[in-house]
């Protein structure tokens, strides 16, 4: 299955779904308006090996909340993530037993290239 996980009002998202031209096939899922279950952050889990690596702390809340300040377990970022959506990294793109996850220039063009290789 191919996939995105994205958040919608995200410009940065908008930017590069646009940019990897994804396939009419290509799963998307608004984060904010679908949020992501436990067997979905669990499947991405198994592809990354933590969930530090799904986890945001960029985001505002984790800020907010002095989470910079706290030391979290994996126990914790995948609590947080399911939470609030806002706590995932974005986008994470699934793409033939692969993930991509965040939005740095290295990490979207394996993406894009991941993408339009089959």
């Amino acid at each position: 299955m191919n996939k995105i996980y994205y958040l919608n009002s995200c410009n940065t998202c908008t930017r590069i779904i646009n940019e990897l031209n994804l396939p009419e096939d290509f799963q998307r899922q608004d984060i904010k308006t679908e949020p992501i279950t436990e067997q979905q952050i669990e499947d991405m889990h198994e592809l990354t090996g933590s969930y530090e690596n799904l986890f945001s702390k960029r985001a505002r809340l984790y800020k907010e909340l002095g989470l910079k300040e706290k030391s979290l377990t994996e126990s914790d970022y995948k609590t947080y993530i399911l939470e609030h959506y806002t706590f995932l990294k974005r986008p994470v793109l699934l793409v033939n037993n692969q993930i991509f996850i965040g939005n740095s220039k290295k990490t979207v063009e394996a993406a894009k290239l991941a993408i339009h290789q089959s």
